[in-house]
């Protein structure tokens, strides 16, 4: 399967289930909810819950049990961008091409929106019934993985970071979230420890060479392909990897990790084609 087809079968069924467990709730204030849905339903490439849902499917031939894990990483993922683009944080006014949830509502409704999403990821993941899944899942999201990345990348800005700390940076705050839509997609089949190590080294490869490929598209991407402004970076004075070691040696490292990311699957033989091919095509993207 294509990896272009790979991910858009595993949106439709991600944003499926996403929908009707939003229809499920009742007493939310309409204002709160359609600034949920706003966001969660904005587009983009569901990568996560596919990586999520690929992983189940990679180790026992079935998707569904993951599923609970695939719509409370997106919503943790939705609930990232959303504050990630307050004024308070990189002040965006567009997020795939539509005006930011708080520029579409308010930044109260925004904040409220991404308070509400993190929550309901937990609500939908505890469905699992693994306490395991939960913990594991926190864990990547929150103050040593995502949240962390996030305060780490705020106070780098202004500053020339060293290679060890720009990786440090896009360990938490990108690679997190990455690697545990894998982890935690084969624990919800009961994979193997080694199935999971392999796994976990794919995701962290993929996580590197998918934010190398974020800050290349920065410098040189088109705006309306990319659906927000480029160099939104070097405006706030962020470290990267063109700024830091330029744009051949950023497009060489990226290389570099879609290699190691497809070495570590050999265990799994042709059966990973899908994740491998996965991995050239996410830092080929123009988006």
């Amino acid at each position: 399967m294509p990896p272009s087809e790979f991910l858009q079968s595993k949106a439709k069924k991600t944003e499926a289930a996403l929908a009707h467990y939003l229809d499920s709730w009742s007493g939310v204030p309409d204002t709160l909810l359609e600034a949920i849905r706003y966001s969660l339903f904005a587009g983009g490439k569901r990568l996560r819950p596919a990586l999520a849902l690929g992983a189940a499917e990679l180790v026992s031939g079935d998707d569904a049990p993951a599923l609970p894990v695939a719509c409370a990483i997106e919503m943790i993922h939705t609930y990232s961008l959303i504050h990630d683009d307050l004024p308070s944080m990189d002040d965006d006014d567009l997020r795939r091409g539509k005006p930011t949830c708080h520029k579409a509502f308010s930044e109260s409704a925004a904040i409220l929106a991404g308070d509400g999403l993190l929550t309901m990821a937990f609500d939908m993941v505890a469905e699992t019934g693994s306490t395991a899944i939960v913990q594991e899942i926190a864990r990547a999201a929150g103050v040593a993985g995502m949240v962390g990345g996030q305060q780490f990348d705020l106070e780098g800005e202004g500053q020339q970071l060293d290679m060890a700390h720009l990786q440090r940076i896009h360990r938490a705050k990108t690679g997190a979230l990455i690697r545990v839509s894998l982890r935690a997609g084969a624990m919800a089949v009961h994979a193997s420890d080694a199935q999971i190590d392999a796994l976990t080294a794919y995701g962290e490869h993929l996580g590197l060479a998918f934010q190398i490929t974020d800050d290349i598209l920065d410098v040189v991407g088109n705006e309306e392909v990319l659906g927000k402004p480029v160099g939104s970076d070097t405006s706030l004075e962020k470290s990267t990897y063109p700024a830091l070691v330029g744009l051949d040696e950023s497009r060489r490292l990226a290389k570099e990790a879609v290699d190691a990311a497809i070495d570590a699957l050999v265990a799994f033989g042709d059966e990973a084609d899908v994740f491998r091919e996965l991995a050239t095509f996410l830092t080929s993207r123009e988006a």
